[in-house]
């Protein structure tokens, strides 16, 4: 696939956060009416789509496929627009209020935004396996150094945030409460966890690259835990591609066209690391204004496995990591899924179709 240069990519910060309140399982309805007045019908293309990501190497395939204009050529005559997010729960606020009509974020404020919204938004891609770890200051050596320690993750609810707890809890530690086992866990903008552990203010964090990389090269922390040892073959989603229903359904052609732009984005991520990890630095350098140490982005990369597959049924642990930790009510999953346009595009690729572990959305009739 022919690369562009990297061109300006709009950065908007968004404050509002969605909130965490503990939800109820309700009964998933496969149809809404705006499935009903939209389905069936094939649209022109949409006249613009906002697209939301994160500046981070667990969202390379956006990062580096909106810089270099892939995303914007696949969608043709349909404007693009973007912008950046720290985090999941503000990036799902932003989707549910209309702000954005796709945002690329992790398993667990997909599933808060579909659960609180009754289904108003699809998840319709994976992007991003690995790239999250625990990574601590020297002197703590195993997991029981953990006790009476303060750590970081990226924001409340967020996908760090529920993994840091549910791994503290399953190792006997009590989480901001009191006793010899008792952790500290604060939720911080990632630059501002770097400045924390750099004053030794805090003793590590479960962040998502680069910034567990970054904490290694610029404050000399090591990694505890790398997040792929707590799952089966190592393959947990990290990063997926949500949507608003309505969008979906009102615009399938435009939504087929940014599904093609991410696969062929992920599939040159793959075949050329070297060369995306220098693509990939100098648009993180634009987006967050500041550039990376040498090598970061490569070291970080390395530790990413980009692609679409969504890796469904890690989600669905994941979920109940979210209960487990007091985070979520069990939520009714069904109808979360709707992967046919991506795998129209994989099948026009000559790609295999991938699974939504049985939680794919049923056509409104």
């Amino acid at each position: 696939m022919t690369r562009h240069s990297l061109a300006t990519v709009l950065t908007v910060p968004v404050v509002a956060a969605l909130a965490i309140a503990s939800l109820s399982g309700c009964s998933r309805r496969t149809s809404s009416a705006d499935d009903i007045a939209t389905a069936g019908a094939r649209t022109s293309p949409a006249a613009q789509l906002r697209l939301g990501y994160f500046p981070n190497v667990t969202h390379a395939v956006p990062v580096l496929g909106v810089a270099d204009g892939t995303y914007r050529k696949d969608l043709g005559s349909t404007k693009l627009t973007t912008q950046t997010f720290n985090a999941g729960p503000a990036a799902t606020e932003a989707l549910v209020a209309g702000s954005v009509d796709a945002v690329y974020v992790g398993p667990n404020p997909a599933i808060n935004a579909y659960v609180k919204t009754g289904g108003a938004v699809r998840l319709i891609a994976g992007g991003a396996s690995g790239g999250a770890a625990l990574v601590v200051k020297q002197g703590i050596t195993s997991i029981a150094d953990l006790a009476g320690k303060t750590l970081a993750d990226p924001q409340l609810g967020g996908t760090q945030d529920i993994a840091l707890k549910y791994f503290l809890k399953q190792h006997g530690f009590t989480v901001n409460g009191s006793g010899p086992k008792n952790v500290t866990v604060v939720s911080e903008d990632n630059a501002q966890t770097l400045q924390l552990f750099q004053q030794g203010t805090i003793d590590g964090g479960w962040l998502p690259e680069p910034w567990a990389t970054r904490l290694e090269v610029q404050g000399g922390a090591h990694q505890l835990v790398n997040e792929k040892s707590q799952w089966p073959g190592g393959n947990f989603i990290t990063t997926n591609l949500l949507v608003s229903t309505k969008y979906l359904n009102a615009h399938p052609d435009t939504i087929e066209a940014l599904l093609r732009a991410q696969v062929q984005t992920a599939e040159y991520i793959r075949a050329n690391p070297a060369k995306a990890a220098i693509q990939i630095d100098a648009a993180l350098t634009k987006l967050n204004g500041k550039a990376l140490p040498k090598g970061v982005t490569a070291k970080a990369l390395a530790n990413v496995s980009v692609g679409w597959d969504p890796y469904a049924a890690s989600l669905q642990e994941v979920a109940a990591h979210a209960v487990d930790v007091g985070l979520l009510k069990k939520p009714d999953l069904a109808g979360l899924y709707d992967l046919t346009p991506l795998n129209n595009v994989l099948k026009s690729l000559g790609l295999p179709a991938v699974s939504a572990d049985g939680l794919e959305a049923k056509a409104a009739s």
